[in-house]
């Protein structure tokens, strides 16, 4: 990836011969000026690309042909606009079964029944009944009353304890019947349960494969999504589907796709698969810049931030720009440095002449040039002044004629000029030419 990072500074010429006036007497390869208020601006240079608001790439939702084309290469539409209509019998035998499957009734699981036939003791008691009043005739008959009452009693008790075990056993069968029945219902209720979740599962799966497929047919009608100019274009895509509702759930309603591409030439009749491309729409009420700016200076750089810009295809005209975003994703050069996404929205261009300079199209190659820094009054010096010495700058301060080390910090840095913030005063007296071979004490004249 090209890069390229030139800081320049827009100082007139004036200025710049005053700041580095010349004295009389020193060495040829020396010269001494006085430091002035004068404006300095740092710009960062950095190649960018011209692009639209918004692209959109309309693709065939289906396998078909193309049925009809209602737009020309360039033709300006409007949003909601009918661009293209596919034929494609494939899609709507889809949507033929879908709904098919959705009216499909589903079967309803009844729930079992078990009952445990109860114990009939009555003949068994009756028979019973009769032999202990047979018991009592002949206990009556005892001529000793104690003995005869003894009897009696034994036999009462004994019947009552028949009566209670009857009963007893009525009860254990009764009981044992509620409690299959009860396990019973548990077992066909949670089947019940699953059977019915699994139906309700079945009957939304072929809903959605129905609306799936209806998007599907209604997507067949290619419409603009917004304003712009058409680009007719195809771009190879895959074939369509087999069938049935795996095929159908699988096929999404087809959106506008973000592209730059356009592809070769469709017309009526074309046939076509599953998503190649049918017509791009490119939204050109508004232009973008899209700069790459190094990470040295890309902290500089801020929404609101202004730009001028110039393209190859428009030599002798300036463009204005100002930021509307900074990315954060790096991305590496070929030469090992990284740079990052700045984006501006471009303005209107003018040549040199103050002629109205024509409206780029989208692609165009630019170099922007973005205004970091200004300083309308500052205390300036000339670059050639500043010496860095490691992590410091420095400068040559001309003591009645003798060199003096200096450290300065500087703010806006212009191409040919820079402000300093710190470390020199109006009137001082520096090196502008030579520093790199001044050396602390050094006579100056």
């Amino acid at each position: 990836m090209f890069r390229v990072t030139i800081r320049r500074g827009i100082t007139p010429l004036l200025v710049l011969l005053a700041l580095t006036g010349c004295s009389s007497g020193q060495p040829s390869n020396i010269q001494v000026g006085e430091v002035k208020r004068a404006p300095v601006t740092e710009v960062v240079e950095a190649p960018a690309t011209i692009g639209a608001r918004a692209t959109a790439t309309l693709r065939s939702p289906a396998q078909g042909t193309v049925k009809r084309l209602y737009v020309s290469e360039g033709q300006h539409v409007d949003k909601g606009q009918i661009l293209a209509t596919i034929s494609s019998p494939q899609a709507r035998d889809q949507l033929k079964q879908a709904r098919q499957a959705a009216k499909t009734p589903t079967a309803s699981l009844g729930t079992p029944s078990f009952r445990v036939a109860s114990l009939d003791t009555g003949a068994f008691d009756r028979a019973l009944g009769k032999q202990f009043e047979r018991a009592r005739k002949e206990a009556r008959k005892i001529e000793d009353a104690r003995a005869r009452k003894q009897v009696l009693h034994a036999i009462d008790v004994a019947q009552a304890q028949q009566r209670a075990q009857s009963k007893a056993l009525a009860d254990i069968t009764a009981q044992l019947g509620r409690s299959i029945s009860g396990a019973l219902s548990g077992m066909t209720s949670g089947l019940a349960a699953s059977m019915s979740s699994l139906q309700a599962a079945s009957k939304g799966q072929a809903k959605a494969a129905m609306k799936v497929a209806q998007s599907t047919v209604d997507a067949l009608t290619i419409k603009a999504p917004f304003s712009g100019v058409v680009t007719l274009g195809r771009a190879s895509g895959g074939g369509g589907g087999t069938g049935g509702l795996t095929s159908l759930l699988s096929q999404l309603p087809v959106q506008p796709q973000q592209s730059s591409g356009t592809g070769t030439q469709v017309a009526t009749g074309v046939p076509v698969s599953a998503g190649d491309a049918i017509v791009t729409v490119t939204d050109v009420s508004r232009l973008t810049l899209a700069a790459n700016v190094d990470e040295t200076d890309v902290l500089l750089v801020k929404p609101g931030t202004t730009a001028t810009v110039e393209l190859d295809a428009v030599p002798g005209a300036t463009y204005q720009a100002s930021v509307t975003g900074v990315g954060v994703t790096p991305m590496e050069g070929t030469t090992g440095g990284v740079s990052y996404p700045v984006q501006l929205r471009l303005g209107s261009g003018a040549f040199d002449d103050g002629g109205k300079a024509p409206t780029p199209k989208p692609g165009m190659s630019a170099v922007t040039r973005l205004t970091v820094r200004q300083a309308p009054d500052a205390i300036a010096a000339p670059a050639s002044a500043i010496v860095t010495s490691g992590r410091e700058s420095v400068v040559w301060l001309d003591r009645n004629g003798t060199a003096e080390r200096r450290v300065v910090k500087l703010g806006a840095q212009g191409e040919a000029v820079v402000q300093v913030t710190e470390g020199l005063s109006v009137g001082d007296r520096i090196v502008v030419k030579g520093a790199d071979s001044v050396r602390q004490g050094q006579a100056l004249s």
